[in-house]
């Protein structure tokens, strides 16, 4: 077993569908890679078209798929892998159980005005929940419930992706998540 400050750290940016939790995702990699600091994206697009790739998003698959997030967020920050979870997490006992089996664990509101993701909808999820021909999609046809008290919160609509990032990635160097000082300037 790891110790808690060798062990990685997991952030969970949680958000309505295109709020922009998979682009502050991979802004934030960025902005940690540039300090020298590692880690691993956990896009839930990406997982359901390996995990479950015909999904009906019933409360059940939903409830094993965020499980199943949170176990292989918990495999590999145990082993030292800092995880960047992009996903809706519609309900809050989905990022609870997060917050309970992570040791160092962050969560993120992307918050972003449902108009304004009805406008990015660059999968069409919200046009085809308008129309009826999905009625599972958070913010739409089920709710979403937002964080009530997340460690970092940044509203995509009025800040960029590049300063979301930042933002987030300020938060995680003042709660001691990493050392912000450049491998190459540290001492040894």
């Amino acid at each position: 077993m790891l110790s808690r400050k060798n062990s990685g750290f997991a952030v969970w940016l949680t958000g309505l569908p295109s709020s922009g939790k998979s682009a502050t995702a991979h802004e934030l990699k960025r902005l940690l890679a540039e300090q020298a600091v590692s880690a691993q994206i956990l896009d839930s697009d990406e997982l359901r078209k390996r995990l479950t790739p015909r999904p009906d998003y019933s409360d059940e698959e939903r409830k094993w798929f965020y499980a199943t997030i949170v176990f292989l967020a918990e495999l590999l920050t145990d082993n030292g892998v800092n995880v960047l979870i992009a996903a809706t997490g519609s309900r809050r006992a989905y990022r609870e159980d997060a917050r309970i089996r992570l040791r160092r664990f962050a969560e993120v509101h992307i918050d972003c005005p449902i108009e304004e993701c009805r406008k990015r909808d660059p999968k069409g999820l919200w046009k085809k929940a308008k129309t009826g021909a999905i009625d599972s999609l958070p913010g739409a046809g089920m709710p979403y419930e937002a964080p009530l008290f997340p460690e970092s919160r940044v509203d995509t609509s009025v800040m960029s992706i590049r300063d979301a990032g930042r933002h987030i990635f300020d938060g995680l160097r003042r709660r001691g998540f990493f050392d912000h000082q450049p491998q190459s300037t540290r001492r040894r």
